[in-house]
């Protein structure tokens, strides 16, 4: 799924696709893992990164960032904003990209793309990038996607994926996509 933002500030989206398993899972409840875009501008870039998080409904959590694998029985769905439902300051486990532009007229792009196994367990693998367009950010999720599912002897279904484009106009912007996997809750006493 791509979803691009214009100079007018509307979202662009195409290709939305849910990626389930075909088998039953293992587990009592099969994981959502859910994909988020966001963009956030302000008066810094760590402001704008925070505003980003905060589009996508993440604004609270602290981040636990993982390393792309796609656990079997997983599913991947497209939300708006992500739903957790935790208390602030929570854990959430997630893979994300982001890219800022600071500069008037500077582009931003950040995207997510994935593979599941042809087999329907639902396993599969996540790729996270960044540059300054979205043709670029497409090109090195294809190339990544290409090499990670060759090391694996292949058997994995279509790349899909999801990107964020900005423009700076004149305060720096931050552009994000997230697969948010689960909340993690503290046990603070």
């Amino acid at each position: 799924m791509t979803r691009s933002m214009d100079r007018t500030g509307h979202h662009r989206y195409a290709d939305d696709v849910e990626t389930s398993p075909a088998q039953p899972n293992r587990r009592d409840t099969a994981m959502a893992i859910q994909i988020a875009t966001g963009v956030g501008t302000a008066s810094t870039p760590l402001a704008a990164f925070d505003a980003a998080l905060c589009e996508m409904g993440v604004g609270d959590y602290n981040l636990i960032r993982l390393s792309s694998v796609i656990p079997s029985g997983a599913s991947v769905r497209h939300v708006d904003q992500v739903d957790q439902r935790a208390r602030h300051g929570d854990g959430l486990y997630c893979v994300y990209a982001e890219e800022h532009a600071t500069v008037p007229g500077a582009s931003a792009a950040a995207g997510i793309g994935w593979v599941v196994k042809s087999d329907g367990s639902g396993s599969g693998l996540f790729v996270e990038h960044e540059g300054s367009s979205e043709r670029e950010v497409a090109t090195q999720i294809r190339a990544s996607l290409k090499d990670m599912t060759a090391y694996r002897g292949g058997g994995y279904d279509a790349p899909q994926m999801c990107i964020e484009t900005a423009v700076c106009v004149d305060k720096p912007v931050c552009v994000m996509v997230m697969a948010a996997y689960t909340g993690m809750w503290w046990d603070i006493r």
